[in-house]
């Protein structure tokens, strides 16, 4: 079968950095230094069991912190005031925020410090989202495509700051700010969506144009992962999102000639490598 691959799939800057930065922590320990993640550091179970097998923990609670121990922030980022009580609790500190995701953070908190409102276009639950909210210095709230902005309890003479979480569709956000201009005329907008996704995202539409069928490969917990997948099924094609190769059906393949193949921004090069091998040889 032929096998269409995406130039883009795989790590992002972001995510590469912060592994080096993980990286740097664990060769750079010193004796009977624990080395901690808070939460995942990046949204891949494979690359995250590569790491807990060198020992690395990952904590939920800063109770559970000494001050021998190291930290390392995760690449989504953290809400300002954990980190916060993390520089506190004595612990070394790395900070592997993604500079993409520190951007919109600092961007955040310098448009609403006159206590503008922030709209957040973006997955409520998601880590990311909860870091980018923590820095708004007035109300906020998370949008999704779903919800209906008039159903909002903001007056409509407010100053409202519009800003996305780095990884979602750019064009559903700029429907959504295209909604949001005609609601709220004190309207300022960030662009806060990384070129990255953008890129990502472009491809895996034209990709999808001209195959067969669609595989993505990523975490199921990665929001960017999990888009690229809807990205190339509004293009009308069948699409599979599988975490590993081994996931995949040969019969789903039956009649198809060309497949095309991406993966999520935290999806290591040798998961995409034994997809494509497994795709190829059907």
């Amino acid at each position: 079968m032929q096998v269409v691959r995406a130039k883009t799939a795989g790590f992002c800057m972001g995510v590469s950095l912060a592994l080096k930065k993980l990286d740097s922590a664990i060769s750079e320990a010193y004796d009977n230094e624990r080395i901690y993640t808070l939460g995942p550091l990046i949204h891949n179970p494979q690359v995250l069991a590569e790491y807990e097998a060198k020992g690395v923990l990952c904590y939920s609670s800063k109770d559970q912190l000494q001050e021998s121990d190291c930290v390392v922030i995760r690449a989504h980022g953290i809400p300002k005031q954990m980190e916060a009580n993390l520089r506190a609790s004595g612990a070394r500190v790395i900070d592997a925020t993604c500079p993409k995701v520190k951007k919109a953070q600092l961007a955040i908190s310098h448009a609403t410090q006159d206590g503008s409102i922030l709209l957040l276009f973006g997955e409520a639950d998601h880590p990311e989202v909860r870091g980018l909210i923590s820095y708004a210095q007035g109300e906020a709230f998370v949008i999704t495509q779903e919800d209906r902005l008039e159903d909002l309890e903001i007056s409509p003479t407010s100053r409202v700051i519009l800003a996305s979480q780095t990884t979602q569709d750019r064009e559903a956000f700029d429907l959504l700010r295209e909604q949001a201009a005609k609601i709220y005329p004190n309207l300022n907008v960030l662009s806060t969506i990384c070129d990255a996704t953008r890129e990502r995202q472009a491809e895996a539409r034209t990709i999808a144009g001209k195959v067969d069928i669609m595989v993505v490969v990523g975490g199921r917990q990665s929001g960017n992962t999990r888009r690229l997948a809807d990205v190339a099924a509004l293009a009308g094609i069948e699409t599979i999102l599988v975490e590993t190769a081994c996931e995949l059906d040969a019969q789903k393949f039956v009649n198809k000639k060309c497949v095309g193949l991406t993966a999520g921004a935290s999806t290591p090069k040798n998961l995409i490598d034994q997809t494509e091998q497994f795709l190829a040889a059907l």
